[in-house]
């Protein structure tokens, strides 16, 4: 019998709750891309850089694209290892968008869609503004289209861990928050992203909620909604 969309969502918030139960991933340098070995010269980040363009299939046009490229992936390489010391509840890690500069990577990645229209959808219904208990009770019955502002260098980088890192509430990206949990203390929805699965984890992002503010974490609970069907 194939699962309800309610129940694949519950599943799917159990596989988080458990499979990142052991906050001690931060530490494993397998998943940031990179060992503090690798920061201690220049040939050593060469090396790193190349190994990284071998493994996401990188190709550029010109010597000159390639070392300008190196530079970005550089500057963004010390900015992820920094963040990282000051971090306890997520970490940061080279990922496919490293030798993007956050200017090229806004441009390119963050913005609010429209909604496609499918046939059997009639509307959508607005969660209650700055209200985390309404955003919550109607995610317990489905998933539902949230806009944040993922506009954080920390956005661009974000491996795993549930982020409570710095962010505005400035809507700018839209994203789906399709669970909720707790781990070791920390509450937090689960946001499917649209970067593709080699982001975060496995292109999800587990934002922190109990925050206190009414717009929550990156103003999650600002613009909530679900569709509506036709009957």
């Amino acid at each position: 019998m194939a699962l309800s969309s309610l129940s694949l969502m519950f599943l799917l918030a159990f596989f988080f709750m458990s499979f990142f139960a052991n906050s001690g991933l931060a530490r494993d340098f397998s998943i940031v891309g990179y060992t503090p070995e690798d920061l201690t010269s220049g040939d050593k980040i060469i090396d790193l850089f190349e190994s990284w363009i071998s493994k996401h299939g990188k190709i550029y046009e010109s010597i000159e694209e390639k070392w300008l490229r190196f530079e970005i992936f550089k500057d963004n390489l010390f900015h992820i290892d920094e963040t990282n010391k000051k971090v306890v509840n997520y970490w940061l890690g080279l990922n496919e968008f490293s030798d993007l500069s956050h200017e090229e990577f806004k441009n390119k990645y963050l913005g609010l869609k429209e909604e496609s229209e499918v046939v059997t959808i009639s509307g959508y219904h607005d969660v209650p503004q700055n209200s985390e208990e309404s955003l919550l009770k109607a995610l317990a019955n489905q998933p539902l289209s949230v806009a944040i502002e993922a506009s954080g260098r920390d956005f661009q980088f974000y491996s795993g861990g549930v982020f409570d890192g710095h962010c505005g509430t400035q809507l700018d990206h839209g994203v789906a928050a399709v669970g909720y949990g707790s781990t070791n203390g920390l509450d937090y929805i689960i946001v499917k992203n649209s970067w593709g699965s080699k982001w975060g984890e496995k292109g999800y992002i587990r934002m922190k909620r109990n925050t206190g503010k009414p717009a929550g974490l990156c103003g999650i609970n600002k613009m909530a909604s679900y569709p509506t069907k036709k009957k």
